[in-house]
């Protein structure tokens, strides 16, 4: 069964620039979407529209480019974590069937002398399109800015201190991904283009696609369609931010549906920003969320542990 949802809407703009009533109606509201769903939209974020556009077209440009030039930007080693990947590279975890997607990454950028520049390889830059990178660059900044007044905004809801993750987000480890699903050519079989999975990282960040297809998994087990409005983008909370806070904020499952068969000639454009902290960063259950009712479900681990481990599952790395 799929049906649409309307996930709720929240104003980002009432959190940065509100009253103290407005920015405690804002996180009551994030914390509430994040415990029932997983999911929220939220407009007034500061990402310029224009900005978004923009890279739309870059991208869309790049994936236009012949087979081979494509190809002689997936940089063996990295398990996707910059340049190119092809199709069928990545797969769900509980999966060996690769999803119908190409797609280019685009990390973390470290101007201040912060060590941590050792542990980032640097980003790749495309030949035929100059301006891919220059514009990624700028939209990866647009969304690391919003993904951290919603973590700050988290962090409250949580009862932390409003810079509890301040320090482990400064030069985090996040990824601005641009997805390409092409047109479908042949019939899929059991492969659709993304199958069903939990996003690794702490949040992910997704402007409206190009076209319809995402869809989550509610705790009654019906897949129900989401759709951002003009200016919107959908907000969802990934795995590590499920672990740290021990089943409170739910990483829901979710996916990416083949179009019905007289929409398989259409491909579709996607942009996540996942937002990751530093490797070193302790996933270690928050105490305040072990309670007798919800007792710990996870061992210690660190945020680059983890996430090495999440990219061996779904087929980047090799044990």
């Amino acid at each position: 069964m799929s049906t649409t949802y309307n996930i709720p809407t929240v104003d980002l703009s009432d959190y940065t620039q509100g009253s103290p009533a407005q920015k405690a109606a804002f996180v009551a509201a994030l914390g509430e979407a994040f415990v029932n769903t997983g999911f929220v939209k939220v407009k007034n974020h500061g990402i310029p529209d224009s900005l978004i556009a923009d890279f739309y077209k870059a991208v869309e440009a790049f994936f236009a480019l012949p087979s081979d030039v494509k190809y002689s930007y997936e940089v063996p080693g990295l398990g996707g974590q910059r340049g190119y990947t092809s199709i069928g590279k990545e797969h769900a975890k509980h999966s060996t069937v690769g999803d119908l997607k190409e797609f280019w990454q685009i990390g973390q950028t470290v101007t201040d002398n912060d060590p941590i520049k050792a542990q980032y390889p640097d980003n790749v830059a495309v030949a035929e399109r100059p301006e891919f990178l220059a514009i990624g660059n700028h939209l990866y900044s647009s969304f690391e800015v919003a993904g951290n007044h919603l973590m700050q905004a988290i962090s409250v809801y949580l009862e932390l201190d409003e810079g509890h993750f301040d320090k482990d987000l400064h030069n985090g480890n996040s990824i601005l991904r641009a997805i390409h699903y092409p047109p479908i050519t042949s019939d899929p079989k059991s492969a659709i283009r993304a199958e069903q999975h939990e996003d690794i990282n702490l949040i992910t960040l997704l402007v409206g696609a190009s076209a319809d297809g995402l869809q989550l998994l509610t705790k009654e087990n019906d897949w129900l369609a989401i759709v951002a409005g003009p200016g919107e983008i959908v907000v969802n909370v990934g795995d590590m931010l499920q672990r740290y806070t021990n089943n409170v904020l739910k990483s829901t499952t979710h996916r990416v549906v083949n179009p019905p068969r007289e929409l398989w000639h259409l491909p579709r454009l996607s942009i996540p920003f996942f937002l990751h902290p530093r490797s070193d960063m302790s996933l270690a259950v928050l105490p305040s969320c072990i309670t007798a009712e919800n007792p710990q479900h996870y061992d210690d681990i660190t945020a680059g542990e983890y996430l090495h481990e999440r990219l061996v599952e779904i087929g980047l790395i090799k044990k």
